[in-house]
């Protein structure tokens, strides 16, 4: 049915956590193929690996810049991502830096993300621009991130990792991920060709409706087989 294949074509498969190895990598990118994805994510490395196994079929390539803290310097952050381009990828998922951000140095932030986005399209990349808002948390920054995606032509912005783990009162450590409120505030603050990925805790079905109709076109998803399976008892078979 169309609107499960609409929702496959949302979902970014993440094959990011440091554990994989090249036996999962491969096993996730069959994944993708078998629902039909939009692309799968993965680490740097493993760009050639995956863009061999996905060649000749509809699920894109897409690759993790400065991830996930952000820290790498600009000059790193370009090398990466033209490297990532020139092994395969077609799509960019970069992390900002996010001291810089909380520090308020703008014009640092402007320049790194306007030189990312350059070498993508100058590769024929599409870019997302990954807030991390765990971490990112105050109103008006993340509104500040958003216009300035909109200047520079980011493709996408993007709420979360998925490893943005706080420290919490218990000594533990955890993350939120995406939030309703944030991928609204992102469509609301992005200009209209900016699209909107959420990721971090999109688990089941019922969260990607509701990220969708918040305003998310794509989807981090670790999930991938739930919700599809989900989307199919629910809507029908394919």
């Amino acid at each position: 049915m169309k609107v499960i294949k609409d929702l496959a074509k949302m979902i970014d498969h993440s094959i990011l956590h440091p554990t994989h190895t090249d036996e999962d990598l491969l096993k996730q990118c069959e994944v993708a193929m078998k629902y039909d994805v939009a692309s799968v994510c993965v680490k740097p490395y493993a760009v050639k690996m995956a863009a061999g196994k996905l060649k000749d079929t509809s699920v894109k390539v897409g690759c993790v810049i400065g991830f996930p803290h952000g820290n790498s310097s600009t000059k790193v952050k370009v090398y990466e991502a033209e490297q990532a381009c020139n092994d395969g990828a077609t799509e960019i998922d970069m992390v900002i830096n996010i001291g810089k951000t909380i520090g308020g140095d703008w014009d640092y932030v402007e320049e790194e993300i306007k030189a990312v986005t350059d070498i993508c399209h100058k590769n024929k990349a599409i870019v997302k621009v990954i807030f991390e808002t765990d971490f990112i948390t105050k109103t008006e920054d993340k509104i500040h991130l958003c216009e300035i995606c909109t200047r520079v032509g980011a493709d996408f912005v993007k709420t979360s990792t998925g490893y943005g783990f706080v420290k919490q009162g218990d000594g533990s450590y955890n993350y939120t991920g995406a939030t309703l409120a944030d991928v609204e505030l992102m469509r609301k603050y992005s200009g209209p060709a900016v699209q909107v990925k959420c990721a971090g805790g999109v688990r089941t079905l019922d969260d990607l409706l509701k990220m969708k109709a918040a305003g998310a076109t794509r989807s981090g998803a670790t999930a991938t087989e739930a919700i599809i399976a989900e989307a199919i008892k629910r809507f029908g078979e394919k």
